[in-house]
């Protein structure tokens, strides 16, 4: 679809009813968009304000890319006096009644995904499952935070059949508006670990924080929950304190409503069988870690809790890829043969990086090659930080791992640990370890990288990326 036949979402009539705005100019708006590098012509621009962007700098810009109009706090510089601007009092508060309306008029069926882990990754399943039925809308990338889920309400086309929210936080108190805005039918919690723990006293406080998804489930709507995980206990009588009466809990045991009975390996993926209430499924997902083959009985409950076909959602999963980031395997020609790069690094948490190492160990180097990992700090763990580091010898060790690259302070506790014919280079920051990988990756090797957001291990992947097909004599160690 071309960014014409894009059907409108917003008229300026429309929207000024919604913000309270005022400007004057007659638009239509097939988009909406914060980033004004990412323009597509027709779209409305949202000039948001943070501590260190002001929107406002580039409405020009967005404009001159085929933005159809502004929406801002003020006229900005560079802009002509003409030009398509919709003038409102704060532009947050403008982009969340934009979600607020659009989920309003919406008949689409709206699930809603949090979680401590895996959150991403059953979003884009349930894209790609119920959006092979009917059209779908689903939040892009990571936008799951108290901008990124009224952005995401806000593109909400009104031809959807169905919505799929992701959720995220790392403070209590923050869910809470997000789901009162999203209002959803159905509300999946994926699992509970000690994530984003340097924020909270306990695990059961992280999932106090998580069952704040239930505060704006529509009445009749249901919780999908992780039955093999610890909490589910705590999560379901929070469900029930909020009033939802039903309650699908997923797992592997004979209580599970949503059951994985079996999972076999399968070239590089895992067959499946599973039980969704009455209804027996068999499918294959083509994803190597392990947690894909629960997650996938997760998502196919939400598909049955909205009335989406099981059957064909099941089928739809052999098309399933890893978001970027979250374990997306690339292959890059190097000299005679190939590298072979798993890409972990959007995010890191011990029980994430545990799940991460399991499959590097799966998989198996080509001839002398090596499996290698390149591990960045985990951020936000709070006290126990330097033992949850080092505590990740145990998985490196039982997953067979040959060479280990360390980036950052509190990965020096693993580095500590690691023997010495395990070690490969430890540095603080990912471009400094950058000449150590690039130096020591050869043909058949196997590197999985992994680090939290803020560590920047994406630059590691993007220069091995770079390696294809260059002569070992002319690589650039990450410069």
């Amino acid at each position: 679809m071309t960014p014409t036949d894009r059907p409108i979402l917003w008229t300026a009539a429309e929207a000024a009813e919604a913000t309270g705005g005022g400007g004057g100019a007659d638009w239509t708006a097939s988009g909406v968009s914060i980033d004004s590098r990412d323009i597509t012509p027709g779209d409305l621009f949202i000039a948001l304000e943070g501590p260190r962007f002001d929107g406002h700098d580039y409405v020009a810009d967005a404009l001159a890319r085929g933005a159809a109009a502004a929406l801002v706090a003020r006229r900005p510089d560079r802009v002509d006096a003409e030009a398509p601007l919709l003038v409102v009092g704060d532009t947050f508060d403008a982009l969340y009644d934009l979600g607020r309306v659009a989920r309003d008029r919406t008949t689409a069926r709206v699930i809603a995904v949090t979680g401590s882990v895996g959150k991403t990754g059953i979003k884009e399943a349930l894209r790609l499952m119920l959006g092979d039925q009917a059209p779908t809308l689903a939040s892009l990338a990571s936008l799951n935070n108290h901008w990124g889920v009224p952005l995401t309400l806000a593109r909400l086309p009104r031809d959807a059949a169905y919505a799929v929210v992701e959720m995220g936080m790392n403070h209590a108190g923050e869910l809470t508006p997000l789901s009162r805005l999203a209002r959803p039918h159905v509300a999946m919690v994926t699992t509970i670990e000690s994530v984003h723990a340097a924020h909270f006293d306990s695990v059961e406080a992280i999932a106090d924080a998580k069952a704040e998804i239930f505060a704006g489930l529509e009445p009749g709507g249901i919780a999908v929950l992780n039955r093999d995980n610890p909490r589910f206990g705590r999560l379901a009588e929070a469900a029930r304190a909020a009033g939802v009466e039903r309650i699908v809990g997923f797992g592997g045991g004979a209580d599970s409503e949503a059951r994985l009975l079996t999972a076999d390996p399968e070239d590089g993926g895992w067959r499946v069988t599973a039980q969704i209430g009455p209804t027996l499924l068999a499918y294959r997902v083509p994803l190597a870690a392990r947690h894909w083959a629960l997650g996938s009985v997760s998502a196919l409950a939400a598909v049955v809790a909205v009335g989406a076909d099981p059957h064909r959602a099941a089928a739809t999963l052999a098309d399933l890829v890893a978001p970027p980031g979250r374990g997306r395997m690339i292959e890059i020609g190097l000299g005679d043969g190939r590298l072979r790069v798993i890409d972990e690094s959007y995010n890191a948490s011990p029980v994430a990086v545990a799940a991460a190492l399991d499959v590097l160990g799966r998989h198996r180097p080509d001839g002398a090659g090596r499996r290698i990992a390149v591990l960045g700090d985990m951020l936000e763990l709070g006290d126990r930080s330097s033992d949850l580091h080092g505590d990740l010898a145990g998985p490196l060790e039982s997953a067979a791992i040959d060479l280990v690259f360390t980036v950052g302070h509190e990965m020096e506790t693993l580095w500590n640990r690691l023997p010495a014919t395990r070690r490969g280079g430890h540095a603080a920051t990912a471009r400094d370890v950058l000449p150590l990988v690039v130096g020591a990756v050869r043909p058949g090797d196997v590197v999985m990288v992994k680090g939290s957001r803020g560590m920047r291990t994406d630059r590691i992947v993007e220069v091995l990326r770079g390696l294809d097909g260059v002569a070992p004599d002319r690589r650039v160690n990450g410069e």
